[in-house]
């Protein structure tokens, strides 16, 4: 078995190098896709013959694998790799002499090696934006599911019952809480602020927002009815969500969480939901990308609503990130890189 094949169905497409104007056949970069992109196979094979115009021979692969021996083998000669969210870390760039440019066409990047890369001289690239509208979108799903108790609603009408028990909440004036106010964050603020909600903020970068209060960490988590995460994972925001923080927050008030697992202690959360500290919770991101083990500390926990990580996943959503790839892959090879970290 080719070790690149991970051993699951395996496609690679290539397209061949180009000729130069003489006719002559010439040597030039290879990219390596090394993982299906959530757009149709062909249409992105035509999109990218369209957008890099033969400038790169390009290896397309159709499965998802996350073993180091097998990315190696796929990487070892690439120039250029996209890849969204699994590890990527020295042990296997080491063994890529050529590498140059690593795409990563997901937002966070503290799953790929930045430090090593910036050592090597290895331009990284992320794909921020594409998710904005998805993430924003599925952060007012969970907090539906939450308020209006969806998910109980269903089994009861199913089961033949009535909505004894199930009276929801209103999110008009309610207190709404943003930690990080990125793009993700301001439009997450913007679609509360249209729900009549009065939208206060915590962020490194205050942004001259109309209609949002900029408050420190602890008076957001004190006053607000619905706290949403919209921080990157790095080492002041893991575990920025901790048990103390949590004793701060109203007995009635729910927590939703679509940025990075690690940003909130998930066993001190579940504690907080058991014991009434907190209302609910919405997750969509844990320690781990799913499958998620069961036996997490949350899977249990009262009036919680998980998602394995499909916050920024929509067929658009999809299509833009692709487009973004693209057009971070054009700018390095004109020089001009973008979307740098």
């Amino acid at each position: 078995m080719n070790p690149a094949e991970g051993g699951k169905g395996f496609t690679a497409v290539y397209f061949n190098c180009c000729l130069d104007g003489s006719g002559t056949e010439t040597i030039i970069m290879k990219l390596v896709i090394l993982e299906p992109l959530g757009v149709d196979k062909e249409k992105l094979l035509a999109m990218t013959s369209q957008m890099l115009e033969n400038r790169m021979e390009v290896v397309y692969y159709d499965t998802r694998a996350e073993e180091a021996e097998v990315l190696i083998e796929r990487s070892k000669d690439a120039h250029a790799v996209v890849l969204t969210n699994f590890r990527y870390g020295r042990e296997i760039i080491e063994h890529c002499p050529e590498l140059k440019m690593i795409c990563v066409a997901f937002t966070g990047v503290d799953h790929v090696d930045v430090e090593y890369c910036h050592e090597r001289g290895i331009t990284v690239c992320n794909c921020a934006g594409y998710s904005t509208v998805a993430v924003s979108d599925l952060v007012f799903g969970l907090i539906f599911s939450i308020y209006r108790r969806i998910i109980p609603c269903d089994k009861a009408a199913r089961a033949g019952l009535t909505k004894a028990g199930l009276i929801g909440f209103e999110l008009e004036g309610k207190k709404f809480g943003i930690i990080g106010t990125g793009a993700i964050g301001l439009r997450t603020a913007g679609i509360a602020k249209a729900f009549g909600c009065e939208v206060y903020a915590y962020s490194r970068t205050v942004k001259p927002e109309t209609g949002i209060k900029y408050v420190d960490l602890d008076t957001l988590l004190s006053t607000c009815d619905i706290v949403s995460l919209h921080v990157p994972l790095n080492a002041g925001t893991k575990g920025l969500i901790d048990g103390e923080k949590l004793k701060l927050m109203k007995k009635d008030s729910i927590l939703i969480n679509t940025a990075r697992g690690p940003v909130v202690n998930s066993q001190a959360l579940a504690e907080a939901l058991e014991s009434g500290q907190i209302a609910g919770a919405g997750i969509d991101v844990f320690e781990v990308e799913p499958p998620v083990p069961q036996s997490h500390p949350l899977f249990n926990a009262p009036n919680t609503v998980v998602t394995p990580h499909v916050a920024f996943a929509t067929a658009e959503s999809m299509e833009k990130r692709a487009v973004i790839v693209l057009d971070n892959i054009d700018g390095w090879l004109k020089g001009v890189p973008k979307n740098v970290v």
